[in-house]
């Protein structure tokens, strides 16, 4: 395949480098003549492991070029890869002034061309950008889209000292464009690269990048917090994440990532308390730690505003439990939103199969008895009741399929846990979808 890439900075070098050592006829272009001469003697353009040896071997070989001229970057291949720069401005926001650029002299080099042509933005951009880049183009070129081009969001995961064996080895492939045709293009492209393709809406593409990384510098600074406790401890921080990074089952995996509803429980409110008032014990500032329940707690405040928000007095609650599958209410949010709402004068009512006052024992019946004696007042025997008094029904856990069953479609439906049977009911909306 006859591939070009726009901007032979970290990305757009390492690009041109394994995609020709995967066999395609790759051509650089950049606006600095110092990089395009690098690139046509052979010579990477950044400090990398292994770049420098692809590069030279590649160029070698034929299978790589630089080029000043955009024009004959486009007309000579078939999809052209977006490496620009897309730096921050002061106030956070990104530039993006770079990729609108090579955007539009890609437009205006398809004026000449026929045949479809394929852009792949590989920079990292804001959502919304593959859609003002389409119209660019299309502006430029007089080309309708998913016509004579396409634009696939293809963000890329390389890490700096890693980049080439990255590049080889991705965790996954992600693609996102509104045109099948242009995807096949790029599956093809990536073909011999072992890792799973995921296509995926377009703002899905454009956003992942951004939750990657921030969640890698959440990673990092809640790491050096346990280190501070711990060697406030005297206790060996290295071997506490060692043992913390060995539970796949929960720490280390895809569980909790999930949007919804705020956590409660007996445990984590317990326990995150527990850790952030040894720090402070210590006089040492954790601030992650910190957020974690002014963030719980701000959940919480969405949720109320927008059961509020549908303007309905009467309200029923389907599960108050603080996760589905048991009768516990121990810091329960539902239990909590439940007052908030009483206060405000609403009419709630709730029904929770595993919440029937007639079984609760123990710690939960006293629970009750002291701190929700009224709740009595509120629970209602069956499904049918609860919709039978509701103007609007809550859903803060998952659901039998016969309980979903038996909601009418026309209710109207707050959910908090994403329940896909009811996604498409006539009022429904979801917490954090």
């Amino acid at each position: 395949m006859n591939i070009s890439i726009f901007g032979l900075g970290y990305v757009g070098c390492v690009s041109l480098g394994c995609l020709a050592k995967n066999g395609h006829k790759v051509l650089g272009v950049d606006i600095s003549e110092v990089k395009v001469d690098m690139i046509n003697r052979g010579v990477p353009t950044i400090i990398e492991k292994d770049i420098d040896t692809i590069i030279e071997e590649q160029f070698k070989a034929g299978q790589i070029g630089a080029t000043l001229d955009y024009k004959r970057a486009v007309l000579e291949t078939e999809v052209s890869i977006i490496c620009v720069g897309t730096p921050s401005s002061p106030s956070g926001q990104l530039n993006l002034d770079y990729i609108y650029k090579s955007c539009a002299n890609v437009g205006k080099a398809l004026r000449e061309k026929d045949g479809f042509h394929t852009v792949v933005i590989r920079s990292t951009v804001m959502p919304g950008t593959n859609a003002k880049v389409t119209e660019i183009i299309e502006q430029e070129s007089g080309k309708k889209r998913n016509e004579g081009f396409a634009v696939v969001s293809n963000p890329e995961f390389l890490r700096e000292g890693t980049a080439v064996k990255d590049y080889y080895n991705p965790p996954l492939t992600v693609l996102g464009s509104d045109s099948p045709k242009a995807v096949e293009i790029i599956k093809e492209m990536y073909q011999g690269i072992d890792a799973p393709v995921e296509v995926v809406d377009v703002k899905v593409a454009e956003i992942i990048k951004y939750v990657n990384n921030s969640y890698h510098a959440l990673k990092i600074t809640f790491a050096n917090e346990v280190g501070n406790i711990a060697r406030k401890l005297d206790i060996d921080s290295h071997e506490v994440m060692r043992i913390f990074g060995m539970d796949e089952q929960l720490n280390i995996s895809t569980k909790y990532f999930k949007p919804g509803f705020a956590y409660g429980g007996s445990c984590l409110p317990k326990d995150l308390k527990a850790l952030s008032t040894l720090s402070h014990d210590y006089y040492l500032n954790t601030p992650v730690l910190r957020s974690i329940e002014s963030s719980n707690e701000e959940q919480k405040r969405v949720a109320l505003d927008m059961i509020i928000d549908e303007g309905k007095h009467k309200i029923g609650f389907m599960a108050i439990s603080f996760k589905a599958g048991t009768d516990d209410l121990r810091y329960s949010p539902s239990v909590e939103l439940i007052e908030r709402l009483l206060g405000k004068g609403k009419e709630v009512k709730i029904f929770d199969r595993n919440v029937q006052l007639s079984r609760l024992i123990g710690a939960n019946k006293s629970y009750i008895d002291e701190k929700l004696p009224h709740i009595s007042n509120l629970m209602v025997n069956t499904v049918e009741e609860l919709v039978e008094h509701s103007d609007i029904i809550v859903i803060p856990n998952s659901l039998s399929k016969e309980e979903i069953e038996k909601i009418p479609a026309n209710k109207s439906i707050i959910d908090f846990a994403r329940i896909p049977e009811l996604k498409d009911y006539q009022n429904y909306r979801g917490l954090s979808w």
